[in-house]
């Protein structure tokens, strides 16, 4: 059982609350004046990554108070009791078992007196033949040509975890399987990229734990239509089309040969489903062994997170300076910045991961909290991100705390490419942090040969605040192992700051009002039924709707 305390009724809180006033206006430069060793003291590093922390506003008294914080919201209990199977998603009475399936170990993990480590097994072992047979040619399509291309039918963390994860890893891609990821109930999605596969060569996986959800049978039900009239029959279904889902009725009725249904269980929840069946995508388009590493990442980390105390764990380190942003410097989103491009879709996948747990406004005591939870995540790829937003950042009105993502290595070769990006990496941090001062300005200006009268109206803009803060990690190269353990990481914080502001990070209620309201207006939409009850703006937009849809 989780613990149930309001963060803010701690003593430690007081205590973190007083510590901000004497410590929020406090330069970021001074901190590194008073201590040459700051680098040293306020950074990690994990295998073959290094995570740089110095470059926030905080000191030693403040992580110090983030432990005795934690201590006092039970966080070494509630890590236990998740990765023991305890059932921590309590609105919905389920464990949280997401580490066992990268649980490479395979030691013993056991839910209601059962080791689900056998049962992992099993799928692991189903992964590997099949995604082999794929990689290999020996599954063959209906005209006895070997598959070519693999598109992945799914929305949500059955979308959003496996294509994030096969971008990142374009240079470890299969040079015979392409993989394609559709997941918007927008006719546009699936209908652009079937013009790009060829109905003989192309696999389709229904990625769907109930096989009910509406954006996925709506787009594997047009797969099949469009299968069924390029040529395929009905009996050749089961050669192009597998699903990954826990009901086997629905699987069958879809055509779907039962073999070829790969299972997942309710103690896994969509945002964490990357790491179950889900990911047989990438174990097709990667390689089983790709796959296998990048579960290992995981797990590595998962380690840390179980063993490690908090002046030594980095993800409750990253978990305890969301939380001094988010509810003491009133921060109301965070940046994540990778500077490599193959990770464009990383902060997309952690809007999910976050915002979709942490997103909550009732605590575990079922009250209302009075205090901010999740921030909104947002980011892209970095140099990409300075010409856009990088403006807001440096001098807008909004603190928002950065995350940089950068690696020593690149996979391509091409020219001085890498060394500028990583050049562009170190000085935004350090822009950040140091700002520019209005003498500096001045000085500038002066060096360009500007008139007095020239600097003083144009020198108020040239100035940058300074002190704005960001974490940097800095990994040896982009690999399957490192992206596994930097994906863990973040789990790993998020369910940190869920226990500490009270919340239920694992349920997403908020998702099904708006599904329940489009099913119901689904017949309204195609003009079968009457809008009678719905508010006036509804029944306005509808009727607009309808009406332009005749006179197209």
């Amino acid at each position: 059982m989780l613990s149930k305390i309001n963060p803010t009724t701690t003593q430690t809180w007081e205590k973190l609350t007083a510590h901000y006033q004497q410590i929020k206006d406090k330069k970021l430069t001074e901190f590194f004046d008073e201590d040459p060793l700051r680098f040293e003291t306020f950074s990690q590093r994990f295998k073959n990554i290094l995570i740089d922390f110095s470059k926030n506003q905080l000191g030693k008294d403040t992580m110090e108070l983030f432990s005795r914080l934690f201590n006092e919201c039970k966080i070494s209990e509630s890590i236990e009791h998740q990765f023991t199977g305890g059932k921590i998603n309590r609105t919905e009475n389920r464990a949280v078992l997401h580490t066992a399936l990268r649980n490479i170990s395979k030691s013993p993990i056991y839910l209601e007196g059962k080791n689900v480590m056998l049962s992992i097994n099993e799928v692991w072992k189903q992964m590997e033949v099949f995604s082999n047979k794929i990689i290999n040619g020996e599954h063959k399509g209906y005209t006895g040509k070997p598959i070519s291309d693999i598109i992945n039918v799914g929305i949500g963390g059955s979308d959003l975890g496996p294509q994030m994860v096969y971008e990142a890893l374009k240079p470890y891609h299969q040079k015979r399987i392409k993989c394609h990821y559709v997941s918007n109930i927008d006719g546009a999605h699936m209908a652009e990229t079937l013009k790009k596969v060829n109905p003989e060569t192309c696999l389709f996986i229904i990625a769907s734990k109930t096989f009910t959800t509406q954006e996925t049978m709506t787009n594997a039900n047009s797969a099949r239509d469009w299968f069924l009239e390029k040529g395929g029959g009905i009996n050749d279904i089961s050669s192009h089309f597998v699903a990954v889902s826990t009901n086997s009725e629905k699987v069958v009725e879809f055509g779907i040969d039962p073999n070829n249904m790969f299972v997942f269980w309710d103690w896994v929840g969509g945002r964490y489903s990357l790491w179950s069946s889900i990911g047989l995508s990438l174990c097709c388009g990667l390689g089983f062994s790709s796959y296998w590493k990048l579960l290992e990442g995981a797990h590595e980390m998962d380690i840390h997170f179980r063993n490690e105390s908090f002046e030594n764990n980095i993800p409750l380190q990253m978990a305890a300076i969301g939380i001094w942003y988010t509810n003491f410097f009133e921060a109301e989103s965070e940046a994540i910045l990778p500077y490599d491009q193959n990770m464009h879709r990383f902060a997309a996948y952690f809007q999910q991961g976050n915002m979709e747990s942490n997103g909550k406004s009732v605590d575990r005591n079922s009250k209302k909290v009075d205090y901010s939870t999740g921030p909104i995540i947002w980011g892209e790829p970095g140099t990409n991100g300075q010409h856009a937003f990088y403006q807001l950042i440096h001098q807008g009105t909004h603190t928002i705390p950065c995350d940089f993502i950068g690696f020593v290595n690149s996979h391509y070769q091409m020219g001085d490419h890498h060394p500028k990006l990583m050049a562009n990496f170190f000085a935004q941090t350090e822009a950040l942090m140091k700002g520019k001062s209005k003498i500096e300005a001045q000085s500038e200006l002066e060096a360009m040969g500007k008139t007095s009268n020239e600097i003083k109206e144009i020198l108020d803009f040239k100035v940058f605040e300074g002190s704005k803060p960001s974490t940097s990690i800095l990994g040896e190269i982009l690999d399957e192992k490192t992206l596994g353990s930097l994906i863990a990481c973040y789990e790993h914080k998020i369910f940190a700051q869920g226990i500490v502001w009270n919340i239920y990070s694992y349920d997403q209620w908020g998702v099904e009002l708006g599904k329940a309201l489009a099913n119901e207006l689904v017949p309204m939409v195609k003009g079968k039924a009457t809008s009678k009850g719905k508010d006036a703006s509804t029944i306005g937009l509808l009727n607009a709707y309808l009406e332009l849809s005749k006179s197209r």
